[in-house]
């Protein structure tokens, strides 16, 4: 959480949002507020587009610029007596910059890794992720599993199968099927990142490690390395590396001793 004023702003916007689109023109309203490249035909529009803002730098929080408080800073330094939607506003122009107009589309274009991503979470990974009421600064959205059947089976054909990660992996007791069946395994998680609230925070055995950094983000220390990349983040990646050799290393080792045995 960067900032509860910034929370705040955001949780209030969605009402307001919805508030100009009820009175006469409030679409043209609001397209021309957000500056929006084409004109709103629905809030949804508008709202799926700040909810894919928020949750992209908050999940991509990364260092040095840190985007999140990017977003937070334009809210929050928006001049006094500006309305919510306007400060909302500051904050897109914060982050992607002082544009002619904004693209709503832009989250949801197709790519590589959001069609894949999609496709996997269909076929595979069923995320049961959802907003409750009031108990997040998004509007309510509870994952409704016949719905996100539904839209599987329309885009790509498929019916999800949302128990099989758990009957895979035996995901009922993570730590325990790890600690008896799970070798060479790092779980790696910047805590900046909200995926990391379920991930593998603490070592499960010898060989099944997690590392974590308090200022990482969402698959940081995989992205290549960069000249502003901090210390500690450099530092992450070489204990990792360490790791990884020892266990290849020692793999040689126990290959080399079973040569010998099966051949004296």
């Amino acid at each position: 959480e960067t900032s509860q004023s910034c929370y705040e702003t955001v949780r209030k916007s969605w009402d307001e949002i919805r508030k100009v689109a009820s009175r006469p023109n409030g679409l043209s309203m609001l397209s021309k507020k957000f500056r929006t490249c084409k004109p709103l035909k629905k809030t949804s529009e508008l709202e799926d587009f700040l909810d894919s803002l928020y949750t992209d730098v908050a999940q991509y929080d990364d260092p040095p610029t840190y985007p999140l408080s990017i977003v937070c800073g334009g809210i929050d330094g928006a001049p006094t007596g500006i309305d919510v939607l306007g400060k909302i506003f500051k904050g897109v122009v914060a982050y992607k910059g002082n544009r002619s107009c904004y693209d709503m589309d832009e989250y949801i274009r197709p790519t590589e890794t959001n069609v894949g991503w999609r496709w996997q979470t269909c076929s595979e990974m069923v995320m049961p992720i959802g907003h409750g009421h009031k108990d997040t600064m998004f509007p309510p959205a509870p994952f409704d599993l016949n719905r996100f059947t539904k839209d599987c089976e329309g885009t790509f054909g498929v019916k999800p199968k949302p128990h099989w990660v758990t009957t895979y992996y035996g995901g009922r007791d993570l730590k325990l099927i790890l600690h008896r069946f799970g070798s060479n395994i790092i779980f790696s998680n910047g805590l900046r990142d909200p995926y990391s609230t379920g991930g593998v925070l603490g070592n499960i055995s010898d060989s099944v490690v997690a590392i974590s950094t308090v200022n990482g983000s969402h698959c940081l220390d995989i992205l290549p390395e960069s000249k502003s990349d901090p210390q500690w983040l450099v530092m992450q990646r070489k204990a990792e590396i360490k790791i990884i050799e020892e266990w290849i290393a020692k793999y040689q080792n126990d290959l080399l001793e079973f040569k010998e045995e099966t051949h004296a």
